[in-house]
């Protein structure tokens, strides 16, 4: 089984993340890794602190050798920038607490209010700086050499963004590689260009009005094999494993599989592939479709 744990506060010294489960043999560098996070760190609209102090690399400190895993854990460092600027904010040492660097008024649309009555804390900032999407870049590197692991047996993942907004891009016409490689040259992820610059001034007049935005995006996956997941309990099935982890992402509030919840509005017969057997391909539906997810 793979499994992760990660640690660290949003402006603390630093993020952690152990991975386990990797076998051994697989080839991994910290570049590759690294790669990843750029991809996380840079798009139109970020705040100043990710595209411009934090410069994301993460230093593999257990589990690989020579470039390969050893399988055993494997270990991630992420240094913050940014420390230097709260070592007495966040220092672990009690002789570095002033009182005018509590925080008592909780935010709207944030784990504070509840976390603060949950463990009976004084100060939101025991809450929010555990609760930071910055807990992001530690996933990324687990991520990474999980990325890797799947190209090792054929399976690919794409992703885009589908929507900011209210500004809803065109995809239906696009591939799925040829609309990854198309996001991949977009400041905001987006394969449609029309609907790039519509999103970009979207944004624009969010931040001029002191507000934000929220979106969807869709992550494809290619070459799965046949029976991932598990029918037996409802803690293995697939479905339910990828909508947890995908939800329990800062800030995301829906996941749908496929067609989601246009499948509610639509008939049985709409929605269900006649199954075929051909002698040399095996069963096969009238469309081959890839594992598509949605999120926002």
């Amino acid at each position: 089984m793979i499994r992760y744990a990660t640690a660290g506060e949003s402006h603390g010294p630093s993020l952690t993340a152990i991975l386990e489960g990797i076998p051994a043999g697989l080839v991994v560098t910290e570049a590759y890794v690294n790669q990843q996070l750029a991809r996380r760190q840079y798009s139109f609209g970020r705040g100043e602190r990710l595209q411009y102090i934090e410069k994301d690399q993460a230093r593999i400190l257990s589990g690989v050798r020579w470039g390969e895993t050893l399988g055993s854990p494997i270990t991630f460092h992420i240094e913050n920038k940014d420390w230097e600027n709260w070592e007495k904010i966040m220092s672990v040492s009690a002789e570095d607490r002033q009182e005018k660097f509590r925080l008592t008024r909780p935010r709207p649309g944030h784990a504070d209010l509840a976390g603060v009555l949950k463990f009976d804390r004084k100060d939101t900032r025991d809450i929010l700086e555990r609760a930071s999407a910055r807990e992001t870049a530690a996933r990324t590197a687990v991520g990474a050499v999980c990325r890797r692991l799947l190209e090792e047996v054929g399976v690919k993942i794409y992703s885009w963004v589908e929507e900011i907004g209210t500004v809803v891009a065109r995809t239906a016409e696009l591939g799925v590689e040829e609309a990854f490689a198309l996001a991949e040259k977009s400041p905001v992820r987006c394969p449609d260009k029309k609907a790039e610059e519509k999103m970009m001034d979207a944004i624009k007049d969010a931040k001029a009005n002191g507000d934000t935005l929220g979106g969807v995006y869709t992550v494809v996956a290619t070459g799965c094999p046949v029976g991932l997941g598990n029918h037996t309990q409802w803690d293995l099935k697939l479905d339910g494993r990828l909508a947890q982890a995908i939800l329990s992402i800062q800030a995301h509030k829906g996941v749908e599989m496929g067609r989601g919840f246009e499948m509610a509005r639509r008939k049985g017969s709409d929605l269900h592939d006649e199954i075929h057997y051909k002698q040399g391909r095996g069963f096969f539906g009238k469309v081959t479709t890839p594992a598509v997810l949605r999120a926002e």
